[in-house]
């Protein structure tokens, strides 16, 4: 156990704590950063890589696939940015028109949000007699109350990290990065390799995303990765089998061999 000069636990000390708290809602605000970078990453790939595999299994152009792909991406960085945006914004307005209810409460019936709590902290396993008395400390501070109600209520918090445009940029920059994944082996191969090319770099990508996650999500590295690869998969086949087949049921050019 770590002392500190005074040869005390170093949780004992307020300083300490203040800063291990500070680091571990840090951690998961990271960890929220992570989620939304990953989502955006995942779906620009596969949504790319299903546009490049049925526009090249269509045309068998490398313009057309190459202004397909880069289209794709520019509209899916805005769509995901602007989603996210009005996602997250919408989402905390919710959120402070329930506090702002919650805050009337306990200004005008305190008593009735003392009770709540006393419930509610009885109902997590504390005595009834211990909850009541919890309850009645945690009413003598009307900012703590309201935290207490809309934390253990609603579970929601006061605070608000951060803010609906910082989410939209993590999620549009992780979605135009990882959508030039399957463009690039259009750029670099011959046409006809290409799309095995576009897939497989897609399918390495993928899988190190999905052991990267399992980090935090501790399933298995193996079944994560091999978990995000099959997404990737099955868009990759849908796509070229409909720009094989659905070009030659409207009469126009499929693939060519």
């Amino acid at each position: 156990m770590a002392k500190d000069v005074a040869g005390e636990p170093e949780y004992l000390d307020r300083e300490w704590l203040r800063r291990h708290i500070a680091e571990e809602r840090d951690a998961s605000d990271l960890l929220g950063e992570i989620r939304e970078a990953l989502f955006g990453m995942q779906d620009g790939i596969v949504s790319t890589l299903a546009v490049v595999t049925a526009v090249g299994a269509a045309t068998g152009d490398r313009f057309s696939v190459l202004v397909a792909g880069i289209a794709s991406a520019l509209a899916g960085i805005f769509s995901m940015a602007a989603g996210e945006y009005l996602s997250s914004k919408s989402q905390r307005e919710i959120y402070d028109a329930q506090i702002e209810g919650e805050r009337e409460e306990v200004e005008q019936r305190p008593d009735e949000s003392e009770a709540e709590v006393a419930y509610m902290l009885e109902e997590e396993g504390l005595p009834r007699e211990s909850a009541q008395r919890v309850a009645a400390e945690i009413a003598r501070h009307p900012d703590v109350l309201l935290k207490t109600m809309v934390e253990k209520e609603l579970g929601i918090t006061v605070e608000e990290g951060h803010g609906a445009l910082h989410g939209a940029l993590v999620m549009g920059a992780a979605f135009g990065v990882a959508a030039l994944v399957p463009v690039i082996p259009y750029l670099v191969v011959p046409l006809g390799t290409a799309p095995w090319v576009s897939v497989a770099l897609c399918a390495a990508t993928l899988f190190f995303f999905g052991v990267v996650k399992s980090r935090w999500t501790k399933h298995g590295a193996l079944r994560s990765g091999l978990e995000v690869v099959a997404l990737a998969a099955m868009a990759g086949a849908a796509g070229y089998v409909f720009g094989s087949l659905l070009p030659g049921l409207l009469g126009v050019a499929g693939v060519r061999g």
